[in-house]
């Protein structure tokens, strides 16, 4: 197949009504537009028409209205957000090759590769349509991987739902499930890992973060910018329908009702297999060097991709609107330019280059169009039905929004709820109430085996995964030559977060970097995805806030930048707000796969070590949650320094090979860990409390079940004992033998307090979440 593209793909022409015209707008100038129900406020209106000298046209307010959106602009963030860029030390930037600005960060990891990774929310349209919304998430994260140049090597997630006893729980739960596997599993990606949790402060506003991560060589970077006057604007991939249209103004940027399910055409309609053929001809085109710039086409579409490509590259653009080949002829230029349909694209390409880019579209059989050409006079213009209906500086819809300074204030609950502390509540007093109460939190939703969930998932497909779910992080191997690999996690205890939102985003910085460093590898950089309320309360702006000096400072302390992310506001239902939940990815780099640290032990005999200290902190943990159903008090103490320096001995000793399995403690504690790292390969374990108990000064229930930080559960092999408790001693990071692996009996024993079965703990723990089999 060959010929001009405007030839060869040409959309058929359907009568339409008029366009709203540049010059109708001149003309008229007082003609009554519905700015409200775009998302607009009046004075936002007003602010457009001071910028334009006159009324928007219908085109010029629909891309205004989707840009200058909170899901778009982050302009109730964007003051605060400057934080992760202004704190910033050389040594964190070592690493970094681009931060945030672009569709994902990209970093370093030796060898000549990079990797890029990001994780963004698709909350709402997961709610309203859960199959497709949670499916068009985990294609969007994956877009903004290829834009960078990369190929997709792996996904996760982190899901917040309802109560799962709730009426509504399974359809949400089943969809997001459901839309997360049919997605990933056709694109022929590895899900890795993540987290579930329920709380029925998500009963009418779930969360679904999705991440994806990329692997490239340093030269194949691409950066999404139009330069170079003269050449040519290519959109590629599927057709333009009418699904997504006002998805980032309407949908995730404000708040649901009470009356359920709403704003069904707001949700987009995903094709993985078009991505799949998407990601190819992506990649080649990189590969034969066709593609100046590029950018993939989410939140806001053509909208977005036009004025973000112009507005980068300090150029402007030259668009005609026709040319936009469609799945629904009757769509007006405004649906067009706000759709949010998927598994599109758009290029820069030079002239010289187009014929070939063509060629390579029509190899993947990739449908394609010239939209326009890059100009030099800093213009936005786009023409449709011969008339034109934008005419506007890229920068003012793209880069210059508004920016909000909202109203923040400490909410006057705050005192009473920190108060409350877990120290006054009822504890047991013998071993067999304390195995009834480990019984209890394994078989609660929130440390309940997701198997029913995650064996939906495909984590092996590509042949490169090294670890993936139930370990405490996800794995993959980049270079089959060396075994250079990736380690990454997500984690966020959205209960610490409410009870002080500054110090949870700091336990979730340190849960995420801990993980990490159990597999052995060294934290690199951070992505993070903001998930909080309504920004128009005074208390949620204070939260948030908060929780992004705390991540700001605490990667500061850690070494390591924030590449990128997302915010996700509007989080609630009726006056009901989520807690506030910073989900925080870390990845970090091994250099060779095989010295992978997994999250059990396999063999028996091996020594159990308890590394770091142990305090009386259950405040927010999951023995207060389930056992006495009560939040309250402070969260555990984040001591940045010691989990910087346990990170840094997991490291040495994975590479030294001193360790066969390590676990972090957090979600349950410590007798948690032992279960989970028993229940991994089914080899048993005898542990010992007492001298714990004397070292750090806590009670029974304390050493099993507090959360405190920068804590790790190992297996040391017995003949590397000396060695390892060595390091221990020489990096100053608290070490306690605690027991040994044990196969005899195929059981837990916590020595003089109770003992319980592999089995049963199996069990108990599958339980849960097989209610939505």
């Amino acid at each position: 197949m060959g010929g001009h593209p405007f030839r060869l793909r040409r959309a058929v022409t359907y009568q339409r009504p008029a366009p709203d015209s540049v010059d109708d707008a001149i003309a008229s100038p007082e003609r009554e537009q519905p700015f409200e129900a775009l998302g607009l406020k009046a004075d936002e209106y007003a602010r457009i028409r001071d910028i334009l000298g006159r009324r928007p046209t219908s085109g010029e307010l629909a891309m205004y209205s989707v840009m200058w959106s909170e899901h778009c602009s982050y302009k109730s963030s964007k003051k605060y957000l400057r934080a992760f860029g202004q704190k910033v030390t050389d040594d964190m930037k070592k690493n970094l090759m681009v931060g945030m600005g672009e569709n994902a960060g990209v970093l370093d990891v030796g060898e000549g590769w990079a990797v890029t990774f990001k994780v963004e929310s698709h909350n709402h349209p997961s709610f309203v349509e859960p199959f497709q919304g949670a499916a068009t998430g985990v294609g969007g994260i994956v877009r903004d991987i290829i834009s960078m140049g990369a190929r997709p090597v792996a996904v996760m997630d982190a899901l917040r739902f309802g109560h799962p006893d709730h009426e509504d729980t399974a359809r949400i739960v089943h969809g997001v499930t459901g839309g997360i596997s049919f997605y990933g599993n056709c694109l022929g990606l590895p899900n890795i890992g993540g987290e579930t949790r329920f709380d029925p402060v998500y009963q009418g506003n779930p969360l679904v973060n999705a991440l994806a991560v990329g692997v490239l060589r340093h030269e194949d970077l691409h950066l999404a910018s139009a330069t170079g006057a003269g050449n040519k604007v290519v959109l590629f991939g599927a057709r333009t329908g009418g699904d997504g249209i006002g998805g980032a103004s309407i949908l995730a940027s404000d708040t649901f009702t009470e009356d359920g399910p709403t704003k069904r055409p707001a949700v987009q309609v995903g094709d993985p297999f078009a991505e799949k053929v998407l990601i190819e001809c992506c990649l080649e085109l990189y590969a034969d060097e066709l593609v100046s710039g590029i950018q993939d086409l989410g939140a806001a579409g053509i909208s977005c991709a036009t004025s973000e490509l112009a507005a980068n590259g300090g150029s402007g653009m030259k668009i005609e609107l026709d040319h936009v080949l469609l799945r629904d002829h009757t769509l007006t230029a405004e649906e067009i330019l706000m759709s949010e349909s998927q598994e599109r694209m758009m290029a820069v390409v030079e002239p010289s280059k187009l014929e070939a880019f063509m060629a390579v579209c029509e190899k993947w059989d990739v449908e394609y169009s010239v939209l326009g050409d890059v100009t030099g006079d800093g213009r936005l213009v786009i023409t449709h039905g011969g008339v034109t209906i934008v005419d506007v500086d890229p920068s003012t819809v793209a880069v210059d929004g508004p920016v909000y300074d909202r109203p923040s204030e400490r909410p006057t609950w705050l005192d009473a709820l920190q108060a409350d502390s877990a120290t006054s509540l009822e504890r047991a007093s013998d071993g067999t109430a304390l195995r009834g109460q480990l019984l209890q939190m394994i078989g609660s939703a929130n440390l309940a085996d997701t198997s029913w969930i995650t064996d939906q998932y495909d984590h092996y497909v590509l042949g490169n995964t090294a670890l993936a779910t139930p370990d405490d992080a996800g794995m993959v191997r980049i270079d089959e030559e060396s075994g250079l690999g990736f380690a990454v996690s997500l984690d966020c205890n959205a209960r610490f977060c409410q009870l002080d939102p500054r110090e949870g985003a700091r336990a979730a910085l340190a849960e995420a970097y801990r993980n990490v460093a159990a597999t052995g590898a060294t934290p690199l950089g951070v992505s993070d995805c903001l998930n909080f309320g309504n920004p128009e309360v005074p208390a949620v702006m204070w939260q948030f806030s908060e929780a992004v000096d705390g991540l700001a400072d605490g990667c500061v302390e850690l070494g390591i930048p924030v590449t990128g992310g997302n915010v996700s506001f509007y989080n609630q239902t009726g006056e009901t707000q989520i807690h506030p939940t910073p989900v925080v990815g870390v990845l970090g780099v091994i250099d060779d796969v095989d010295r992978r640290v997994p999250s059990g032990w396999q063999d028996e005999g091996n020594l159990l070590y308890l590394l770091g200290t142990t305090r009386d902190e259950l405040d927010g943990s999951v023995w207060s949650s389930v056992v006495h159903d009560h939040l309250g008090g402070r969260p555990p103490l984040v001591d940045l320094a010691a989990e910087k320096r346990l990170g840094e001995l997991m490291s040495n000793a994975a590479f030294d090979g001193l360790v066969s399995a390590a676990h972090d403690l957090s979600d349950g504690g410590l007798a948690t860990a032992v279960v989970e790292g028993a229940m991994r390969f089914g080899v048993g374990a005898r542990v010992v409390l007492s001298e714990l108990m004397q070292r750090d000064g806590v009670d029974a229930t304390a050493a099993l079940f507090s959360e405190s930080g920068a804590r790790m559960l190992v297996a040391v092999p017995r003949e590397e004992d000396v060695k390892f408790r060595g390091m221990c001693d020489a990096r100053g990071v608290p070490v306690l033998r605690i027991g040994v692996t044990d196969s005899e009996g195929d059981q837990v024993e916590f020595q003089d307090h109770f003992t319980v079965s592999i089995d049963e703990l199996r069990a108990t723990n599958r339980e849960p979440l097989e209610r939505f089999a």
